[in-house]
């Protein structure tokens, strides 16, 4: 299969590729967009608070209702009059009357919202919000601090503690992560190695997607433009298919080396100083790593595309037609994305595991934690082994679909394909 042929056919790929116009602006432009993706980010979020919110904060008892205002008006957003709170003290019969009135306040959007406090929130901090947006999470979490520490000053307030005592209670808990190494070490953890989770799931899932549909669209366009016929004069369809395979490999190998270059200097050189909590706990070996795992998922995914673009004519039969190599690509990609909540959940250990979503999901839990040796391995032998098996019923596939022109096959015709005989 990988002859002087073959080589030719690589060849021909690089020069196609590698010099291409397309390969230039995705090389320079994808971490443009991977930065842009994270400042929108952070832009959507520092905007996304509620603009100029009116409140109205009823409470059952004129202490609630003084505690709350004593609260908020120490906000800096409440002194520049970007909030406006005013405060009513109603029992909760009365409330409910109260809102009936202001449900057109609410639908009109000149009363952002009703928090209601009753007195039973001393004992359960049971707290209720009307409005149109009730599920306003930037809202809430600007005022539930005040509200919690108002109810925590009322409840203390007759139980003879110190103000320092006080101050103590209302404080939340706050959670420092140490990460416990192999070598026993113990390091503090900052949200660099979650940066990293998302840039790494980000760039595999870009790249997998982006390389093989870019395959299988130039595999159909080569069938209906009869390019193929000119090529298979002079070489095996299992040659051409090799080549051009082995040849989109190369060329995404190394636009993804690129795409590393400035990861790979942040933790080998002191050129770039990054703040203590955002630093990349990682080394080259897991970049070696990653490199060694995306060439085998580019080899695993690419041959399948390019097998779905040689059984259609034409792209519209062929996208139709490739949603199950899409699932297996956006699945694990979701997988690997939450594992910011339990890198080593069940979930997480056997989907790293499992072919396709191993791709995927192993080098997104190696951002997070330390995975033993075992299962890295495991995980690299399991997806060679899937390679090995499905390339020989791609290549039946390719070899016979290559040539298939007219009607658009069904999956049976498909599948007999498969029992032809070399």
């Amino acid at each position: 299969m990988f002859n002087r042929r073959t080589i030719t056919i690589v060849k021909r790929e690089l020069k196609a590729k590698l010099f291409s116009k397309t390969f230039i602006i995705m090389t320079l432009l994808v971490p443009v967009f991977i930065f842009g993706l994270f400042g929108i980010q952070i832009f959507i979020y520092s905007v996304s608070e509620e603009e100029n919110p009116n409140l109205l904060i009823v409470s059952e008892t004129e202490n609630i209702s003084r505690r709350l205002k004593n609260e908020f008006d120490e906000y800096s957003e409440v002194k520049s009059g970007n909030y406006r709170i005013s405060y009513e003290t109603l029992d909760t019969s009365a409330f409910a009357e109260r809102l009936k009135g202001l449900k057109a306040d609410l639908l009109s959007e000149t009363l952002t919202g009703v928090v209601y406090v009753p007195e039973a929130a001393l004992a359960n901090k049971n707290v209720k919000y009307y409005s149109p947006n009730p599920s306003n999470q930037a809202l809430f979490n600007k005022i539930k601090p005040g509200i919690n520490k108002a109810l925590i000053n009322i409840y203390f307030e007759d139980k003879k503690l110190t103000r320092e005592e006080v101050d103590y209670a209302r404080n939340n808990v706050d959670i420092t992560g140490y990460r416990i190494t192999k070598d026993q070490k113990v390091e503090e953890e900052g949200v660099g190695n979650l940066v990293a989770l998302f840039l790494f799931s980000f760039l595999l899932y870009m790249a997998l997607i982006f390389s093989g549909q870019t395959t299988m669209h130039s595999v159909v366009e080569e069938k209906s433009s009869r390019i193929v016929e000119v090529l298979l004069s002079s070489v095996s369809s299992t040659e051409l298919m090799a080549g051009k395979i082995i040849g989109v490999v190369i060329t995404e190998v190394v636009q993804m080396i690129i795409w590393l270059l400035p990861v790979i200097l942040l933790i080998t050189t002191s050129w770039f100083v990054l703040p203590a909590d955002i630093i990349f706990k990682l080394d080259l070996n897991f970049i070696l790593y990653f490199l060694f795992n995306y060439t085998i998922a580019l080899f695993t995914f690419v041959g399948l595309f390019a097998t779905v673009g040689a059984i259609f004519d034409n792209p519209q039969d062929a996208q139709s037609g490739v949603w199950p190599l899409m699932i297996l690509v956006i699945f694990p990609f979701l997988i690997a994305i939450s594992l910011q909540s339990n890198p080593q959940s069940s979930v997480a250990k056997i989907t790293s595991l499992l072919p396709f979503t191993s791709l995927l999901v192993m080098p997104a839990r190696l951002t997070l934690v330390q995975v033993p040796s075992l299962e890295v391995i495991a995980s690299v032998v399991i997806n060679l082994a899937v390679l090995f098996a499905i390339f020989p019923l791609a290549g039946k596939i390719y070899r016979v679909g290559i040539m298939v022109t007219g009607k658009k096959p069904k999956w049976s015709e498909v599948r007999r394909w498969l029992k032809i005989k070399s």
